[in-house]
């Protein structure tokens, strides 16, 4: 599970290591089971903070993505088991602020609504193309 950071972006660095494992799912590269990198030998790749890492981790484990199994560490979850769906209305909800974040940054930037939705749709199809055979999309989500 390659994590790459990039210490130029406003991004925290927990959120990108996050956003990288979610990526992961996402596009299959981890499945059901799968064990993420203990804390420390991530810090230490990444040359980052252990806490940094933990905290990744934890906020992973708290919208549903990961379980975390003792000492064992961390493993992906089962997101389409009995115990997601107590996550999917908070996360439903979780993600609508989110989106309604984006739209509201673009508007003040002066974009219309047109090209806020325009952008989003290409962004979804890119997301739900990235795990097919014919690649992940048109490569601006590569890392």
């Amino acid at each position: 599970m390659p994590v790459v950071i990039d210490q130029m972006s406003e991004e925290p660095i927990y959120r990108q290591i996050g956003s990288q494992v979610i990526e992961d799912i996402a596009t299959g590269e981890l499945s059901v089971g799968d064990p993420l990198p203990s804390v420390r030998s991530l810090a230490r790749d990444l040359g980052v903070n252990l806490h940094t890492v933990n905290k990744a981790y934890a906020v992973l484990r708290d919208e549903g993505y990961v379980i975390m199994r003792g000492r064992s560490g961390a493993f992906v979850a089962n997101t389409g088991g009995a115990s997601s769906r107590r996550f999917s209305a908070e996360q439903n909800q979780l993600m609508a602020r989110e989106l309604l974040r984006l739209a509201v940054a673009y508007r003040a930037r002066g974009g219309l609504e047109s090209g806020f939705v325009e952008e989003a749709a290409r962004q979804a199809r890119i997301a739900f193309l990235a795990g097919e055979p014919s690649g992940k999309g048109d490569g601006t989500n590569e890392r």
